[in-house]
């Protein structure tokens, strides 16, 4: 495993992802975070994006889960992304989102519609 680190995946809800990777990318709040095997240590907080799972090597993404937040603790042998909430990409629903956005865009803006429209913004990156 010494080409690899191990990606924990987790959310309230679940345990998403969990096994060796040769490289992770995490959407960090102070942009995407490159992780790979003898990481120097940190912990970062997450925004809403996409986690990018690269399996045996760097060459090809082979997992991509979206995340609406959280924090991610990377060790030289591990990273940990503890999500508020994780989905793989492949089972976000664009006309879901698409109905989402247009009902938030159209509400008073508190800070609360405004959060959630961010999310669902990003969530529609997330599948392009």
């Amino acid at each position: 495993m010494a080409n690899q680190i191990q990606l924990d995946l987790a959310s309230p809800q679940k345990l998403a992802f969990s096994k060796p990777v040769a490289m992770v990318n995490v959407p960090g709040v102070e942009g995407v975070l490159g992780v790979l095997p003898g990481h120097a240590p940190l912990e970062a907080a997450l925004a809403a994006g996409v986690v990018e799972i690269y399996g045996s090597d760097t060459s090809a993404i082979t997992d991509r889960f979206f995340i609406t937040g959280g924090f991610c603790e990377v060790t030289t042998e591990s990273c940990t992304v503890m999500a508020d909430e994780a989905i793989a990409v492949a089972q976000l629903d664009r006309l879901a989102i698409e109905e989402e956005i247009r009902e938030l865009s159209a509400q008073e803006q508190d800070e609360t519609a405004a959060a959630r429209l961010v999310v669902a913004q990003a969530k529609m990156m997330a599948l392009a």
